[in-house]
This record gives structure tokens, sequence and C-alpha cells, in this order.
């Protein structure tokens, strides 16, 4: 089903520009498209068989439009949800929001078919760098050994973490996670398995089994709850056997949505490191903003955090934290930004007392989180926060400039000429199937002028549908129309052309002749012996005659 009525012009197209036709404008414009494309009135053999092709594509679209289910459905969901298997059993007469029930039940089912399929990757890859002899220089005399003169930086840590996870039923999941870590030539790792098991739609329950080479087994079990659709909670507790005995370990959670946008959490901890946090996290489109006071052995602190969301097509952010307690203060401020469409690169430079400088690395790729913290001086120099702060700027610009900019751009190309190459069958087809229309529309057309010079009502001169070029940096592309006079002509009706919000591709004797990039729809047409012009957007609704379309001649 593919056409639906344009109102006004008494044309069908796309079924989505039809929520809120009634059937007597479904059948008039119906029984106006078969008059246009009846094969009986074409003599021409070639213009017959046309005629004939677009006369079934009509009637096929019109048995969808006047069936109350199918054009539900597909008012909803388009063209994939009368492809959905199942809807041939399901009780007919049911309003829109029944069959919305209904199809995603429909989904449900497919999803389960197709459960053993999926996984959930997640990994984390650190490496910790010492470049502190870069600020903090050894005494001359050092410089006389062999390879004194040259900074030793070196690589101190290292840290890999994999998880994936396994759908066993509709319910249940296993998650199984390894990691390995060493640091300055001691390391160890662990592996756990995690069974979660889906309660009910307030909550999840979840097991979890683990052993190392540094510590003992590990059993734990993790709870979700919401209390409330405002409140929920969490609570985890876990036994971890060693050489040194059974070390027990409780946590608790409490959260509250405060308002839309604000959280606030209660925290618990019992075990090596006991302590209670609040914290309150507001987090909107434009900012995230976290306040935090935790008590406890052995550390204790007050956090404040804030984070700029810029509305680019980037995603751009910057943020800033200051983080004080017994261990001391630490400051923070960075920026992270989109670099493709699935990558994101971040920098931290961390001013700290007795931590020094460092700049933190990170870049997730997906799933996969990748982070260089780089450890600069134990001291806090000027120079070193200078060189962290500007050094990743001018570094990112340059290569932004001469690695990612032409990469994404070279990427959009070729994602663009895949998508053309997979559509250019369909491409052709509609192509000639709207050049067809063209030919059957010519003899209704010259009906609709001679009614329309008869009245001084409504005569489109020129129409052009697709990618225009009227940017002079631009120059270098070419512009791609069609000729739309004849097709736009014959929508016309009693002086008035009326188009909907949809793109207009689909309309009768038009088809896209730029797949994948901007189009418009420029008209000069005459109305009343004055002459108009309108440039309107793909998707815009457009209807005329305006006086604002009218071209001023007397300038």
């Amino acid at each position: 089903a593919a056409v639906s009525t344009q109102r006004g012009g008494g044309h069908c197209r796309g079924c989505r520009d039809m929520k809120h036709a009634t059937q007597d404008e479904l059948k008039a414009s119906y029984r106006r498209l078969c008059m246009l494309y009846h094969p009986d009135k074409h003599r021409d053999p070639e213009l017959k068989g046309q005629a004939e092709r677009l006369f079934n594509l009509v009637h096929q679209a019109y048995e969808v439009l006047s069936d109350p289910q199918a054009r539900a459905i597909y008012d909803i969901y388009g063209k994939r949800g009368l492809e959905v298997e199942g809807w041939e059993v399901v009780e007919r007469k049911r309003t829109p929001a029944e069959i919305r029930e209904e199809f995603e039940r429909l989904q449900r089912e497919r999803d389960e078919r197709r459960l053993q399929q999926r996984t959930n990757p997640k990994g984390t890859i650190s490496v910790g760098v010492d470049a502190t002899d870069l600020f903090d220089h050894y005494e001359d005399d050092y410089e006389d050994m062999p390879g004194g003169g040259f900074p030793h930086i070196e690589i101190n840590k290292m840290h890999i973490s994999q998880s994936i996870e396994a759908p066993l039923t509709t319910t249940d999941t296993a998650i199984l996670s390894g990691s390995l870590s060493t640091q300055n030539g001691n390391g160890g790792g662990n592996i756990s398995l995690a069974l979660r098991r889906v309660t009910s739609a307030k909550g999840w329950g979840e097991l979890e089994f683990g052993a190392g080479d540094t510590h003992g087994p590990l059993f734990g079990m993790k709870i979700f709850h919401n209390l409330t659709p405002r409140c929920f909670v969490t609570a985890q507790c876990g036994m971890q056997f060693s050489s040194r005995g059974v070390r027990p370990g409780l946590s608790t959670v409490l959260a509250r949505h405060l308002d839309k946008n604000t959280m606030g959490y209660l925290q618990w901890r019992w075990g090596a490191q006991s302590s209670m946090n609040t914290s309150i996290v507001r987090d909107t489109k434009t900012s995230h903003f976290t306040l935090a006071l935790q008590l406890g052995i052995p550390h204790s602190f007050m956090m404040m955090s804030y984070q700029y969301k810029f509305q680019d097509e980037d995603q751009t952010k910057i943020k800033g934290s200051v983080k004080s307690g017994f261990f001391g203060t630490v400051v923070e401020y960075g920026a992270e930004r989109k670099i493709s469409r699935h990558s994101v690169l971040g920098a931290t430079v961390s001013i700290g007392v007795p931590q020094g400088v460092s700049l933190k690395i990170k870049l997730n790729r997906a799933s996969q989180t990748y982070f260089f913290p780089i450890h600069l001086t134990d001291q806090i120099l000027p120079s070193a926060v200078f060189y962290a702060t500007v050094g990743p700027l001018v570094f990112y610009l340059a290569v932004d400039r001469l690695i990612i900019r032409p990469y994404v751009r070279a990427q959009k190309e070729q994602d663009l000429e895949k998508q053309r190459e997979s559509l250019a069958s369909g491409i052709a087809r509609k192509k000639q199937e709207a050049e067809a229309a063209v030919l059957l529309m010519q003899e209704s057309v010259r009906r609709i002028v001679e009614a329309e010079e008869s009245r001084m009502g409504l005569i489109i001169l020129n129409a052009w549908y697709g990618k225009f070029v009227t940017d002079n940096s631009r120059k270098h592309e070419r512009a791609k129309v069609i000729d739309v006079t004849v097709p736009l002509q014959c929508l016309v009706k009693d002086s008035k052309l009326i188009l909907t919000e949809a793109t207009k591709s689909g309309l009768p004797g038009f088809y896209d002749p730029c797949v994948g990039e901007e189009k418009s729809l420029k008209v000069l047409y005459q109305f009343r012996g004055v002459m108009h012009q309108v440039l309107s957007g793909d998707t815009e609704a457009l209807r005329i005659p305006k006086q604002s379309h009218r071209i001023d001649t007397d300038t």
C-alpha cells in the first residue's frame, strides 16, 4: 500500500498522510485515479500496459486504505506493520490502541525467536603512563649516563576487562566477565559468572560466582526493586574467601526522583571500606550536575561536578569538578566530543594535592572503552598544567582537520553511494513508473489547463523537484532535479493545490532524483494572470496560490 489522497488535489500517495482523510475523500481520489490510469482509456499498446500496471497499484493501495484495520496498522507502523506475521488471526474491528498492543505482542514474539542470537559485549582497556620525568628532572650529573639526556616514560599499569551477556530465556540472562590487571610488575586476574532473573516488572535478582589468583572464591547476590514509580532500592551482599578467612560485604542504595530531572541517592556500605554516601544528580538536556557527600573509613569527602552540553551535531560537552576529603583536594576539568558515528573522545586534566597533575584521555568506541591516565608530575607545576591543557587541544584540532573530518566525509559519501546502489533497481523502477504516469496524465492535464485558463485560475508554468545548489560555496556540486510540471498541474483542483507534510517523492509522476540528499520543490505558477514563485522543502506542507508567492514586477 503506497498511495493515499492529497487533500485539495484529489490524488493519492503515502498512506502515512492519510490518518485524517475520510472514506468519502478516499473514494473520490480513488475514482479520479482510476479514470486517469484505466487501461481502456489508452489505445497505444505501450501506454496501455503502463496504465494497467499503475491501475493495479492504485487498486492495491485502496484495498489497504478502505480496510479500517489495515489502515490503522499502516497509520501506526507503516509498511513494516503489515509485513509482521500473525495479523490474520487477530480479531477485526479493533481500536488503534488495541492494534498497537497486538503489534507489540507480535514484536515480542519475534524478539524471543532472536534471543539466542544476541549478546551485549562490553570491554575496557586501561593503560597507565608514568611521564613524571618530563617535568620532574634528575640532577645534571644524571645526564652523563647513557640515555640520561632523554625523559624516561614508561607504562606502569594496565587493566583489561570484558563481559558478554547470553539470554537464556525471556527473563533469565547469564553474564560472563573477566579482567586482568598489572602494576609495577605485579598482576592478577579474575573471572565471574552472574545469573540474572527478571522477577517482575518491578524488579530483578542476580547471583554471582567468581574466582581469581589474588583473591579466593567470591559469592554475591544483588536485588533491584521499584518501591514506587518514583523510588527504587538496590541491595548487594557478598563473601570473599581467602587464606585470611572470609570477608563479608554489604551495600544498599535507596534512590528517589525528586523531580522530572533530579535524582536523590542514599548509600550505605559495610565491609572492608565502610561508608555512608548521599548525592543529588540533576540531568537536563543542556547540563548535568552532581553533589555528593561521603563519610567513611578510610575515605570521607565532598564532591561537586558540573557538565554543560552543547546542542551541536558533535554532542560537545565541557565539565569541571572539585573533590576534597581526608586524602586531599582534586580539581578536574575537561571536554568530550563525538568524533564519528560510534566514537566519543574525551580529555580531562586532574590537579590535586598530593596527587600532582595528570592527563586522562578516554575513547569510547561503541561498547568498548579505552582509557589512558598519564601522570605528569607529583607537584603542581604551572608548566605541567599548561601543557596538559593546551597540548591535547592543539593535537585534537590538528587531527580533526587532517584526519577525522576527511574520514567522516569519505565515510558519509561511501554510505550514500552504498545506499544508492542498494536502491538503484527500486529507483529505476519508480522512475519508469513516474515517466509512465506523466505520459498517462497528458490528456487530463490538457483539460485541466483549459479549464483553469477559462477562469483565470492556477496554471503551473514550471515545476522542478530535487537538489538545488544556491550556495556560492557549493558551486562545484551539480544540481539534481526533475521536471514535475505535468504531475503537479494534474494535482490542481478548483484553482488550488494542497500538499501535506510528507516527502514529495511519492506523488504520482514524482521519484527521488538524489537519494539521501536534501530536496526541495520549486514552482513557478500563474494565478489570475499574475506570476508567482515558491521554493518548498521536501517534507513541508504547501498550499498555492498565496499572496506571499507573488512576484513583484515593479522592481
